[in-house]
């Protein structure tokens, strides 16, 4: 990899937190939106009290501790703190089902967990489980109802002054449970250099500073909030800011005009929202206005004012909005591009730790693709078809995953001669950009042998400003769609008039697509889907 650091080949995360002490020492680390926050110094030693208190309580190199929280300032400090000593850190998503979360204590065998005082409840349903202690994330204290007294009741404290032993870049840091759209949960071993690596390899697709302010919306469980919104703000001694709150609308736009963030982490569904939500509407609000915005020189012009306006409403100084988790809509990509809003659309997985490729900040992007492969990784198309060009994607880097834990079938069936089968298909173009037609196993095959990709018929259903979410299905041999609507919008008595307004949909997208991958019926989904923490709908739940 072509480093712009100096001796960062053989980092671990201990190390790139000594250097961010050394280099930023004064400058804010973390904090909540509206109060100060505290400095890398103060971060510092946060977090070595916190590698005390966990050697303290016998927690030594090797053993696991679960992390189940919201989005705080502490999230961090316990991150760091497992990871100074070589501890394995089991982030979990706290939007996970309380089954799911008991289930992963167990298969990952943690010996304690910092948990937030609005999940203890979670923690405390949880029976016969190996957890020796608890410790509460919102105070750093021992909590006493959740720990087991019995091993409590033995503890003989360990010496403070134990030297601390420091891991290898080859060790595993980060044991991350998936929750993907297939239904099947495995835990994904990070190392040290994995998750490092992967924060580096940023550099060659936008510029990042200590004067840069970033506002954390994603949840740090998953490992692009992790990598993007964590380690690579610290490697660069910039400030982080978490939102104390669920990130409504209105919470958001308080949060962008206190903090005035400069760098922000976006799922597509949350700028999809803010798109048809607030832009949209007054581009369509009347005849006039939809004849004009379909004209394209007009439109282009409305859409640089929008832009504007945009970055306003984000606080006036973000200059790099990231995006990534899921595919972003055609139409509210080519929105972002005529308004010129500092956007960059990112690919990867939990496995890659997670960056595989990115576009270039202040560089035209290509419409529809994913950027450029980021310093340091290999892609490949495997399989690839004659024709289009398209295949699996493969991956090789310093960031792919050790492996899944207690499941070396899965991991052999994924990683073979040092690459990573990322199971998405796709093709790379001649100045090297990549592009993503869909999840090898959403395929769905049409009468005369076609490969018909259904989030790419699903961007088009869902630019229908009616349209919040759609699932394109093959039902009895049959191509269908299931439609949730926007019901705010729509009598919700009247039935006839949705089954008339789906039907004039269903033409209407079946007027812009290939005859093979037309549909024969809309049918309309009255719950919201559902899904990831990234927003993917779980389509495994649907496929019957």
């Amino acid at each position: 990899m072509n480093y712009p650091y100096k001796n960062l080949e053989n980092f671990t995360l201990p190390r790139l937190l000594d250097r961010s002490l050394e280099l930023y020492s004064s400058n804010d680390a973390f904090g909540k939106v509206g109060q100060k926050a505290i400095n890398y110094k103060e971060f510092n030693a946060k977090v070595h009290d916190m590698v005390k208190l966990l050697k303290e309580h016998k927690i030594t190199k090797g053993d696991k501790v679960l992390l189940l929280s919201e989005n705080i300032p502490n999230w961090s400090v316990a991150y760091f703190a497992v990871t100074y000593f070589g501890g394995v850190i089991v982030p979990v998503l706290p939007d996970f089902h309380a089954e799911d979360i008991h289930r992963i204590i167990f298969h990952s065998e943690v010996k304690a967990a910092f948990v937030s005082s609005r999940h203890e409840e979670t923690i405390r349903n949880c029976e016969d489980s190996n957890l020796m202690f608890c410790i509460n994330l919102n105070s750093f204290e021992i909590i006493e109802s959740l720990s087991n007294q019995k091993y409590m009741s033995k503890l003989t404290l360990a010496d403070k002054t134990d030297p601390i032993e420091k891991p290898e870049v080859d060790d595993l840091a980060s044991l991350i449970y998936t929750s993907g759209t297939t239904g099947s949960s495995k835990g994904v071993m990070l190392s040290h250099k994995n998750l490092v690596t992967n924060a580096m390899s940023a550099h060659t697709q936008l510029t990042i500073t200590e004067e840069d302010v970033f506002l954390s919306v994603l949840p740090l469980a998953h490992t692009f909030e992790c990598t993007t919104g964590l380690l690579i703000p610290v490697l660069h001694g910039s400030s982080v800011f978490y939102i104390d709150k669920v990130p409504t609308p209105s919470v958001l736009l308080q949060a962008f005009s206190v903090v005035k963030p400069t760098m922000i982490l976006m799922v597509p569904l949350l700028i999809e929202k803010i798109y048809k939500n607030k832009i949209l509407p007054k581009f369509t609000s009347s005849l006039f206005m939809r004849f004009l915005y379909n004209i394209p020189f007009i439109r282009k012009a409305l859409n640089k004012i929008a832009g504007k306006k945009l970055i306003e409403t984000f606080g006036g100084r973000v200059r790099f909005c990231g995006i990534g988790g899921a595919g972003l809509s055609p139409f509210v990509e080519k929105f972002l591009i005529e308004a010129n809003f500092p956007f960059i659309i990112g690919y990867g997985l939990t496995e890659t730790s997670p960056l595989l490729a990115g576009s270039i900040l202040g560089k035209p992007a290509k419409f529809k693709s994913t950027g450029v492969v980021m310093d340091g990784v290999e892609l490949k198309i495997k399989d690839k078809d004659p024709k289009t060009g398209e295949g699996e994607i493969i991956a090789r880097s310093p960031s792919i995953m050790m492996g899944y834990y207690k499941d070396s079938k899965q991991t052999e069936e994924v990683i073979k001669d040092g690459w990573f089968h990322t199971g998405d298909l796709g093709y790379i173009d001649e100045d090297g950009y990549l592009f993503i037609s869909g999840r090898s196993k959403n395929v769905l095959i049409g009468s005369g042998g076609e490969n018909i990709y259904p989030e790419q018929i699903e961007a088009i259903i869902n630019q229908h400003e009616l349209v919040l979410d759609s699932l394109m299905l093959m039902h009895n041999n049959q191509l269908i769609a299931k439609i949730h609507l926007n019901y705010e919008y729509i009598n919700l008595n009247d039935k006839e008039e949705i089954i008339d307004l789906l039907e004039k949909m269903k033409k209407n997208v079946n007027a812009q697509i290939s005859s093979f991958s037309r549909m024969v019926k809309f049918v309309e989904q009255e719950e919201a889907f559902i899904k990831t923490p990234t927003k993917k709908i779980k389509r495994y739940l649907y496929s019957n």
